[in-house]
Formats: C-alpha cells, structure tokens, sequence
C-alpha cells in the first residue's frame, strides 16, 4: 500500500475509534523482534504488518530462487555422475585393448616380424593383401592408444567436475537451509504480531486495508494507466489457459515454497498455471520479472503477470477488468484481488508473439472468489513458523 493512502486510514471517525493513543516522543520505539500493539496506531500497526509481510515474502522468493538452483546443480551432478561411469567403463575397454596388443607385441618378439614375413612372400598379390592387413592392425594400435589416453584425460575431467558439483549442490544446500530458517523467522515475526491483537484490532485493521486497497485502486484507474479504462481483452490461447488454471486454484491455501498442487506461493501458482499452459517460465517473481518481455499496463491482456514491489516480490495474474488472480501471503488463499491492492511495479507478458483470440469469454469466477481479506491470518490460525521443509 502506498504510503499516501496510509495518511487517511485512521481519520474515519470509526477507525479513529479504534485507534490507540501515539506513544511520547521520548518512548522508546518497540523491538522488532517482540512487537506490542499497546500505544501505537492502527496506521502504524498496519504499516508493520504490512512490512513484515513483505520481508516475509521477499525471503520466500530468494529461497525458491535458491531451490530451483539446486534442483539444477542436483540434475548437473547427476549427469556428471553417469557421463563418468560410461567413460570409467570405456576407459576399461581401452586398457584391455592396450594390453592385448602388447601381448602380442611381445609374442611377436620370438618370431619373424609381420614386415619382414611380408619381404619374404613370393606371392604379390598376397603380400599386398597382407601389407593393408598389417596396416589395418597398425592403425588399430594406434587408435586404441590414442582412446586410451584420451579417455584417461576425459575420466579425470569428469571426475573434477563430478567433485566440484558434489561442492556446489552443498553449498546450496546449506544456503537453502538458512533461507528457509530466515523465512520461519519472518513469519514468526508476524505470528507474534498478529497474536497480540485483540479480535477487534484485526477486524480494524482488515478494514482499514480493504479501505486503502479500495482508494488505490480507484486513484490507479482514475489515472489512466490502465489505458483510460481497465475493459477485458482478449488473452492468447495460452494465457487463456493459463488463466483459466488460475482461477480453478481459487480458494487453495497460501503455502510459502510452494507449487500446488493443493498450495501456492505467489509466483508458485504464475509459473505453475503457465506451465499448464504449455510455456515453462522462471520460478520466482524476481526472474519472471528479469527475463519475461515487459507490456506497458495500458496494453494488459488477461493471462499477463503483474508484478509488484521494487524488488519485485510479488506477483500475479491479469484476470481483466482491472483485477488480477493471486495467492496474496501466508493465512490467505487464493483470491481475485484489485490490480492496486499491492504497489505496481510492471507487467511481463510470457507469449508477447501470440496473438489475441478473436472471440473470448471471461472465465465464470466462483463463489466467493473476492472475499477474504488479503491482510493474511489471525493469531489463533498462524501455522508454526518453525516448521521445516
């Protein structure tokens, strides 16, 4: 939410109502680590909530980053892995022909060599015959040399690369572990939050958010920057299924490090549903961000992604209309929410080449797919922010 619309949220006699009294300029501001709501505005609480959020989610996106990485690194090692017992196995079938050869080198050694065996026939037209067979068998050694020593060189790469990747899947793993770590944290942070309000300041503090979601939302149309008017377009064939795909996940439950099928994190269900759609996109919101063909908002069409927050940490799907399909935090579930409930940062589009059906229908929402706020859950529903993955 912008900073702009949080200035008015408290100024509504019933919100002001709720609103505790502001501490004392010479109070000592509160630890982030053990949040109490007593002495702070409803502006102020939500603000916090609101961030510890979005670190939250940001941790959630830099830990899926780390996730595809090593499922990357586990595959690279994995080919690594065979690539080396086939060429141990080559290696093995060289030095067998090596020492076959020396074998009978030195077996050759008690007797008239094949050259001179060679000088000594009276038929010609044999010797010639014989003198490609002793150069067929020359040339043999000499290529079974050169496998032997050629698969000898590429065993050890393979064997070094083997090692190094073993090294580097490690490392990620370790690095996964403390990401995953960081997100528990996170969301400790927000359980503790969320736990110390009373019933009354969540339901204040879901309608001071759906109020400011509300104003965003008519100041970001009001704006133009949807074109002068949020009307549906028509998606392309894919984006219509992925759309599609969207929508018939609302209602499963936010799960962060997740990629449903009964679960999704925000950029879990985006790179899900366009996978269904038969285009393979990047994991996170960050990537999708980075290496998706960017559209001005004023060009939307259903099926595009929405990205929000400046590192973008957050994504979602253009339903049209002004709306977009999203798995919005952890506690909530996945919803048709206004385009501005979260700060825009850009659009992507996943097909930029495809065009535009020519006849579409909007995808028939069900019930309840609005309600709920995106404000997340309350004390008594937070899961255990410990528990591992």
């Amino acid at each position: 939410m912008s900073a702009r619309l949080l200035r008015w949220i408290c100024t509504g006699a019933a919100l002001s109502a709720l609103c505790t009294p502001a501490p004392p300029a010479h109070a000592a501001p509160a630890a982030p680590a053990a949040p109490r709501p007593e002495g702070r505005t409803l502006s102020a609480l939500l603000t916090d909530l609101q961030q510890r959020y979005r670190a939250a989610e940001e941790a959630t996106e830099t830990y899926n980053a780390t996730e595809e990485k090593l499922k990357e690194q586990r595959a690279k090692a994995a080919d690594l892995n065979r690539k080396l017992i086939q060429a141990r196995a080559s290696l093995r079938d060289s030095r067998g022909d090596a020492g076959r050869f020396a074998r009978q080198q030195y077996q050759g050694a008690t007797g008239l060599s094949p050259y001179v065996r060679l000088l000594l026939a009276r038929d010609p037209q044999r010797a010639l015959d014989q003198s490609h067979v002793i150069q067929r068998v020359a040339a043999g050694r000499a290529a079974a040399i050169e496998r032997l020593t050629g698969g000898e060189k590429r065993a050890r790469e393979l064997a070094d690369a083997a090692r190094r990747a073993l090294a580097a899947q490690s490392a990620l793993a370790a690095r996964q572990k403390k990401q995953r770590d960081e997100v528990g944290g996170r969301l400790k942070e927000v359980h503790e939050l969320l736990a110390a309000l009373t019933p009354d300041q969540l339901a204040a503090l879901r309608a001071a958010e759906d109020a400011g979601t509300a104003r965003a939302q008519e100041e970001f149309v009001a704006s133009g920057a949807l074109g002068g008017s949020p009307a549906t377009r028509a998606p392309s064939p894919r984006g219509d299924k992925a759309l599609d795909f969207a929508v018939r996940q609302i209602g499963r439950p936010y799960e962060w490090g997740t990629a449903g099928p009964d679960t999704y994190d925000c950029s879990g269900l985006t790179s899900k549903a366009w996978r269904h759609a038969g285009r393979a996109i990047p994991r996170t919101s960050q990537e999708q961000w980075a290496k998706l063909r960017r559209v001005p908002l004023s060009k939307l069409r259903p099926g595009d992604l929405v990205v929000y927050f400046p590192k973008a940490t957050h994504v979602a799907m253009y339903l049209g209309d002004g709306r977009v399909v999203h798995a919005p935090r952890p506690g909530a579930r996945v919803k048709v929410s206004p385009i501005a409930a979260n700060p825009v940062l850009g659009a992507v589009r996943p097909d930029p080449k495809s065009r535009p059906l020519s006849g579409y229908t909007p995808p028939e929402l069900p019930e309840g797919a609005t309600s709920g706020s995106d404000l997340g859950y309350g004390g008594d529903q937070a899961p255990d922010a410990t528990d591992s993955r």
